[in-house]
């Protein structure tokens, strides 16, 4: 199995990005369309032509998921989670963040339920490119219910009672496999 560190150099060989072909997550935002593979809602926090890739990594009970990103805003802070659904031409349409032991309220706002060893959080900073690499590692791996998108928000993620797994609005969406 590869090293966490060799899918990030994968991701990261140049701005262009070749994808590696384990990515089940890719593409190049844009204004929502029937068909597009990732979909920016604010195009001035993440513009038109940015970048992504999703890698997750299932072995054994354990799974990883890098996230890859290029072209945002330089220097900034952002938040990332797991959804439930596909992304949808509104922000919302993703659904919830995909949790291993479900919280019986939606919106999860609970800290016993909204956590990054129950969901996976891919917080970033990105460098003066707009480029980022985030890796989640959790205990547990997907299982039969849906996971089918990752969402970029516009901060990272809080984790205060009440706020839990919040991380502001919704900026764009990715939609991806996981294993």
């Amino acid at each position: 199995m590869r090293t966490l560190l060799s899918v990030a150099a994968a991701l990261v060989m140049t701005a262009a990005a070749v994808v590696p072909a384990s990515a089940t997550g890719h593409g190049v935002f844009e204004t929502w369309r029937a068909g597009a593979k990732a979909v920016t809602y604010d195009t001035q926090k993440v513009p038109v032509g940015a970048r992504v890739a999703v890698m997750p990594i299932a072995s054994g009970r354990k799974t990883s998921v890098v996230l890859w990103v290029h072209g945002l805003l330089p220097y900034r802070h952002y938040g990332a989670h797991v959804h439930v659904k596909p992304c949808g031409p509104a922000p919302a349409d993703a659904g919830p963040h995909f949790q291993d032991t479900p919280d019986p309220v939606v919106p999860s706002v609970d800290p016993a339920y909204a956590n990054p060893r129950n969901e996976i959080w891919l917080d970033f900073a990105t460098d003066d490119k707009g480029s980022a690499i985030a890796v989640a590692n959790v205990l547990w791996r997907f299982g039969p219910r849906p996971a089918a998108a990752v969402v970029i928000h516009d901060t990272h993620t809080h984790t205060g009672p009440g706020e839990a797994g919040t991380a502001g609005p919704r900026l764009a969406c990715v939609n991806a496999r996981f294993p």
